[in-house]
């Protein structure tokens, strides 16, 4: 008894989709995994004293940026991936929030910049200029920073200890103010 025409071509379809979803597979298990991870911090810039109208021109530093170890990082764990073992890191996001007071906006802030630093390199990643033009309005503004992708932070992730340090440009608020920074990285390393 011979089978029918139509299901010898589902059996050899089926084969055929078969050995491709092997295949596809084999290729996955090879290629590098890609994740994401996210770091942040805040700082406070200080208020302008009474009746004076001062440059901003140093941002204040962010203590938690001061000295990355990815190895410490929680997504990098939960990989079970190394700093040693990335092989490509790009900055795919960095944004800049107000926390405090929550009826403050940018208008103090024209420029900021942001680099990656380990020992004596840095390369800027970062950067966004008038901003005190954009009306960001309160509530708890943000301002996203254009990011540059043909940088690539590996050789800082990877170093022993990494930086992150804005800079920025202005006039110092007439109140206190506190920001938020988040910088989103795309990490590639490891193996699927």
């Amino acid at each position: 008894m011979t089978a029918h025409p139509a299901a010898r071509y589902i059996a050899a379809m089926s084969y055929a989709s078969f050995l491709a979803a092997v295949a596809g597979l084999g290729l996955v298990a090879c290629s590098p995994a890609s994740f994401t991870t996210e770091v942040q911090g805040e700082a406070t810039v200080p208020a302008n004293p009474a009746g004076t109208s001062t440059l901003l021109n140093a941002f204040p530093s962010i203590s938690s940026f001061s000295s990355l170890d990815f190895n410490e990082n929680q997504d990098f764990k939960n990989r079970d991936v190394t700093k040693d073992e990335v092989t490509r890191v790009q900055v795919t996001s960095m944004r800049l929030k107000v926390l405090s007071p929550n009826d403050q906006d940018f208008g103090f802030l024209d420029s900021m910049e942001a680099v990656a630093r380990a020992g004596n390199s840095e390369s800027r990643f970062a950067a966004r200029d008038g901003i005190a033009g954009l009306g960001l309005n309160p509530p708890n503004p943000t301002v996203g920073l254009n990011t540059d992708g043909s940088v690539d932070l590996r050789p800082y992730v990877a170093a022993p200890s990494m930086a992150i340090i804005l800079r920025g440009t202005g006039r110092l608020p007439e109140r206190e103010v506190r920001v938020q920074a988040t910088v989103v990285l795309e990490v590639e390393g490891g193996l699927l």
